[in-house]
């Protein structure tokens, strides 16, 4: 059965089998056994982005996303960044890099149980709290009884003041601490800044331009009033009998001159 940090099980078998809590002082024929069950684990995972503005010696002091300037003293130099797959130590960090942080921790609670064990044979009882057992090497050590202990001796349970010098006793302590281990890994990643452009370097500017569209030939003023072009029909009131009035006219003048060039 699990128990927390301060419940500690303390065994000790006498005449075949009756239990007692104790605490031993000294460790001569103590049998120890120690065992871990882990649970599972939980991770945390913590991102943190900045700009590097400063690289003094080994301290960094980074702008953080959030505006914030923070000093990061004495970077060691194992401390690497990889930027573009490529390793990067502090000393060839530049102010302008972007650099992400990493953080996970990983928490796995655990059981650690320890188990001791010692037999012996009572040697001498202090009722009722210690008891000194002579261990299978012939040496003596005392252990401590818990408070209102009770044992079980042939059937009757006694407390300490039943014990008696010469029994044969077999002891298990056993403890049961839970831990938590707690493990933190970090992987810092980078970009380099964009490259400035070139100093004094003309800039090329590209213009282009619509074709000028073609222009009339320049006219040379004249005096003279323009004739106007001559219709290619005549007007609608226009007629022929004005010519056939003038073409009689004319022939009745010709044939009168005749008439007076014979007379003469």
């Amino acid at each position: 059965m699990k128990r927390t940090t301060s419940a500690i099980i303390f065994k000790l078998l006498v005449a075949g089998g009756v239990c007692l809590t104790f605490a031993a002082v000294g460790h001569t024929q103590v049998q120890t056994s120690t065992s871990t069950t882990s649970a599972t684990p939980t991770h945390e995972v913590t991102v943190e982005r900045g700009t590097v503005a400063l690289v003094n010696g080994n301290d960094l002091y980074v702008k953080m996303d959030d505006g914030s300037l923070r000093h990061f003293p004495n970077v060691p130099e194992s401390a690497k960044v990889t930027i573009d797959g490529k390793q990067y130590g502090i000393h060839d960090l530049q102010p302008g890099m972007k650099l992400q942080r990493t953080i996970k921790v990983t928490n796995t609670p655990q059981t650690v149980t320890t188990v001791q064990t010692v037999t012996g044979k009572v040697w001498s009882v202090q009722p009722p709290s210690h008891v000194i057992l002579t261990l299978e090497d012939g040496s003596n050590q005392q252990f401590t009884i818990p408070k209102n202990q009770k044992f079980n001796i042939d059937g009757q349970m006694v407390d300490a003041w039943g014990l008696k010098k010469g029994m044969k006793v077999s002891a298990t302590k056993v403890v049961e601490s839970p831990v938590n281990v707690v493990s933190q890994t970090q992987h810092v990643t980078g970009a380099l800044p964009p490259p400035p452009p070139p100093a004094d370097q003309p800039i090329l500017l590209v213009v282009v331009r619509q074709p000028a569209a073609p222009t009339a030939a320049p006219q040379v003023a004249s005096t003279a009033p323009a004739a106007e072009p001559a219709p290619k029909q005549l007007p609608k009131t226009g007629s022929e009998l004005p010519l056939i009035g003038i073409l009689g006219i004319l022939c009745t003048s010709v044939s009168l001159g005749i008439r007076r060039l014979r007379r003469s």
